[in-house]
């Protein structure tokens, strides 16, 4: 959520209708009524992270569903989001149209992701811990940053901003294993127009 913060764009308060992609426990969602008065459609595939975005009460409407293929209204959104979701997409292309074909014109995409330089030198892929305390793996995916380019491009976007954050201080106090990773990239955020 630090990186919706340090982006110029969008203006998060002029946001009418968003959809939320792979909206998980709506933790973006949430970020988003903070910052605005929007109606937030959440989509995502495991009716337990729906569940859990249900109890948190920041959508408008919550669909089980493939950020693929939605189904949501074409031409709808002022904003379509997702945060750390596209490392679970074998193919990036499906998801950035889908993402093009909600948006309404003059609409902004934001993406939220594991920077693929961590995720190489981590060997980590994304992971949860179940309700018995056992770690689980999810099927994750290396998407470099020019197959992004590539996939967004191909749908007609615009890359507009990316910024990053870095394994900093914070994180290693969190998590001190991650002490050799100091400086390494972590997150990004880009914005397409």
């Amino acid at each position: 959520m630090a990186l919706l913060d340090r982006l110029r764009r969008p203006t998060w308060g002029r946001i009418r209708r968003a959809a939320d992609l792979g909206c998980g426990t709506g933790r973006t969602a949430a970020w988003l009524r903070r910052h605005s008065d929007a109606r937030i459609d959440g989509i995502d595939l495991s009716e337990g992270m729906l569940a859990r975005a249900r109890d948190r009460g920041a959508h408008d409407s919550l669909t089980l569903g493939d950020v693929r293929a939605t189904g949501f209204p074409t031409a709808s959104y002022d904003l379509v989001i997702a945060s750390l979701i596209d490392e679970h997409l074998p193919d990036l292309t499906p998801f950035y149209a889908e993402g093009r074909r909600l948006i309404a014109p003059g609409g902004i995409f934001v993406l939220v992701s594991y920077h693929p330089q961590f995720m190489m030198v981590s060997g980590m892929p994304t992971h949860y811990t179940d309700g018995n305390g056992e770690p689980l793996a999810i099927s994750t995916h290396l998407h470099n940053l020019s197959d992004h380019v590539t996939a967004g491009v191909g749908a007609g976007w615009q890359l507009a901003e990316l910024t990053e954050s870095a394994i900093d201080d914070t994180w290693i106090a969190a998590k001190p294993t991650w002490a050799a990773l100091r400086g390494h990239p972590f997150t990004m955020a880009s914005v397409w127009i």
